[in-house]
């Protein structure tokens, strides 16, 4: 059985870096594409822990025993994919914040979502934003957004160049089991999806940067030279990842890990690093495929 979880960041994220470059302190990144991402083996790590915690002794035979007095490891029953972007939040001075997608996101979802009536839509749209000199009816952006200009945060988006999403979409069907972080999530007002080169300039623009010093023992003076920046994917933003579950014989004998699985992947969870600074906090919503 297979399942997609959608996981909406209430707090920002810190994944842990995949390089770190001077006294920046980087987040994971795809290779092919560097955007940002939700590696399984965290999430993995995380559930594993809360389920060890729940049910000591299932867990392990679900999730693969580890190596452990001499003992081999097994394979356990549980997979868990990387959580990859859906919907990227940006600032707007025309709307205050607005999110962001592309074709590239949504037909990766769409893989494993397998909408049939959502595939030629996304590939419409994909044609609609290519534009170059054979395609005259390109247009910059398609949106659910009002008024004659959209100002994003590094990009200015005219009326003239935009097409409008249908309020009939499949696409938002397809969105209704995506949490709305307590009612934020404003799509079908707040929504542009970009070309993929577009989309990936601005979430390079919109990620959450802080820069902290090391004070001197007993004193509220910086230790010369001590600091660091860290990166974040900003709160607001919307991943999804799937996940699925091996046939097995003795399914009872891990029924009570795979029930509370379910629940906790329709709960909030905190994901990734700094923690005690409240980073990763996630609401997360999980649907059959």
């Amino acid at each position: 059985m297979n399942y997609l979880t959608y996981t909406y960041l209430l707090t920002p994220l810190h994944t842990g870096a995949s390089s770190q470059a001077g006294n920046l302190m980087g987040i994971a990144r795809e290779a092919q594409t560097e955007l940002p991402y939700l590696p399984s083996s965290s999430m993995r790590g995380k559930i594993r822990s809360l389920l060890e915690t729940m049910h000591p002794d299932e867990a392990g035979k679900f999730f693969g025993e580890r190596i452990k007095d001499g003992n081999q490891p097994t394979e356990g029953e549980v997979w868990f994919g990387d959580a990859t972007l859906l919907l990227f939040p940006v600032a707007s001075f025309s709307h205050q914040f607005l999110w962001i997608t592309c074709p590239l996101w949504l037909s990766r979802w769409n893989r494993w979502l397998q909408n049939e009536t959502l595939t030629p839509v996304i590939k419409e749209w994909r044609e609609l934003l290519n534009k170059n000199t054979d395609n005259q009816e390109g247009k910059d952006a398609i949106v659910s957004v009002s008024g004659p200009q959209i100002y994003l945060q590094g990009a200015l988006l005219n009326e003239s160049n935009l097409a409008k999403i249908e309020s009939q979409s499949v696409l938002w069907k397809a969105l209704e089991k995506v949490p709305d972080g307590n009612g934020v999530l404003e799509l079908k007002e707040k929504l542009v999806i970009l070309s993929n080169d577009d989309c990936a300039a601005l979430v390079e623009i919109g990620l959450q940067r802080e820069v902290r010093v090391a004070l001197k023992t007993d004193e509220k003076t910086v230790d010369g030279g001590s600091f660091r920046s860290e990166e974040a994917i900003p709160s607001e933003t919307v991943l999804f990842f799937p996940w699925g579950t091996k046939p097995n014989k003795q399914e009872e004998l891990t029924q009570n890990v795979r029930d509370s699985l379910e629940y906790i992947l329709n709960d909030r969870i905190q994901f990734g690093g700094l923690e005690g600074l409240g980073r990763g906090w996630t609401e997360n919503k999980t649907d059959a495929v």
